[in-house]
């Protein structure tokens, strides 16, 4: 989700001027928050919470009444309720969120083929050949927001511009329900008024790195030598700032997107030190893992492991594996031999696995002899038997036993493709 409350936003004047424009940046509302609002009617206006219960979980999303306490993704549920006391806590329900994902990129799609989805709740849009059909990329941009809040019930914010990353800024400076249009021979003005966190790549650390010398706003850094920069940022950093601050941005939309990992994480509801549970709890992400990596054509050629100690202390292994896999008992085996090298100082809060460096299934070919083939036919009739009846329907006997996580959820969930 956004980082923004809402407050000060800016939007376009019907009729704004949109010359030189073409890609559009969607970005849904708020989007677990607003889809549960769109089952429950009753929390609208409220300050309300998508995430773990218990104080355990993390925030996945909160509506914009409780981003105005403070309220951001990725805190703790526990202190996000310190700032927001009356806030509603509502756990994550995925396949709401997965169907409405689907019907707007169907939209998307319906109004120019090329789409570029960059998580479940946004999107790039090059428009620059849909002209003919609907219009000047300012109209298009108003017809995506009229059509999705009719279809879907959710509204969505519009960033239009010349680049990507310029269309991104003015979505998120739109937020929320709002609509941006940043005219080609506009965008030097545009971005020389937004403070240096706002550009690309710019994080915590390089912002502070900036600020430390006096460099706050893109302004700033147009007035500033690239020695200087670079010297911050590193040369590499450096020159891609220098460039985006003057609007440079040379990226296409890209119709196709490769992950480059699959993951799960889970969150306990009590810090755990019995090893033969976090034992379990490896083994049950593996084969989640796995089961995502076969659902998307995948094989993953280095397997990491995650674990986050009852004080916050993050710990990561990672290994490669002499042939890439998507088999969940391949995997368990790599995560617990990781895990095995860990010294538990202390018990553990968090845990996660992941399958990296990814490569097409089958792509590395087959060997004279495969030693997983038994694993591989469990796995398929595993994927049967959950497609037809759920994924809870199916599981490892010792993963058997009382829920232990608040929301072991994908770190990095997409739609699944139509």
């Amino acid at each position: 989700m956004g980082r923004g409350d809402g407050t000060g936003r800016i939007v376009s004047p019907d009729g704004a001027d949109d010359t030189g424009t073409r890609i559009l940046h969607v970005d849904m509302d708020a989007f677990y928050a607003s889809v549960e609002v769109l089952y429950d009617p009753s929390l609208a206006g409220k300050p309300l919470i998508v995430g773990g219960m218990e104080g355990r979980g993390v925030v996945s999303s909160a509506s914009y009444e409780a981003r105005r306490f403070g309220v951001r993704s990725a805190m703790s549920v526990g202190r996000a309720l310190q700032l927001c006391p009356q806030a509603i806590v509502v756990v994550p329900r995925f396949e709401r969120y997965s169907e409405l994902s689907k019907k707007v990129m169907a939209i998307f799609r319906d109004v120019t083929p090329l789409v570029e989805p960059l998580s479940i709740d946004e999107a790039f849009l090059d428009v620059s050949g849909a002209r003919r059909l609907w219009g000047s990329p300012g109209e298009i941009a108003r017809m995506v927001r009229r059509r999705v809040l009719e279809e879907t019930g959710l509204t969505c914010s519009i960033g239009v511009a010349a680049t990507k990353h310029v269309a991104k800024i003015a979505s998120t400076v739109s937020k929320p329900d709002g609509l941006l249009i940043v005219a080609e021979p506009d965008t030097q003005a545009f971005l020389a008024a937004r403070p240096v966190s706002a550009l690309w790549g710019v994080g915590p650390k390089a912002a502070e790195a900036l600020e430390a010398r006096g460099i706050r706003m893109v302004s700033d850094i147009l007035n500033t030598p690239r020695s200087v920069l670079d010297r911050a940022l590193g040369p590499a950093m450096g020159a891609r700032v220098s460039q985006l601050a003057r609007g440079h941005d040379p990226r296409s939309v890209q119709t196709e997107h490769t992950e480059k990992s699959v993951g799960h994480e889970e969150t306990f509801l009590e810090d755990v030190s019995d090893t033969a549970m976090l034992r379990s709890e490896f083994r049950r992400l593996a084969d989640r893992v796995a089961s995502r990596l076969r659902a998307g054509g995948w094989e993953a050629r280095t397997i990491a492991i995650k674990v986050r100690f009852a004080d916050f202390t993050n710990l990561s292994r990672s290994v490669s594996v002499p042939e890439p896999t998507n088999v969940g008992q391949r995997i368990g085996d790599v995560a617990l031999e990781l895990f095995g090298k860990i010294d538990l100082v202390q018990p553990v809060r968090l845990i996660g696995v992941r399958g990296e460096k990814l490569t097409g299934d089958g792509i590395g070919g087959l060997a004279l002899w495969d030693d997983d083939a038994e694993w591989r036919r469990v796995d398929a009739a595993l994927d049967d038997a959950r497609s037809r009846f759920g994924r809870g329907a199916v599981t490892r006997a010792s993963t058997l036993g009382p829920r232990r996580d608040v929301n072991a959820l994908p770190t990095n969930p997409r739609p699944a493709p139509d």
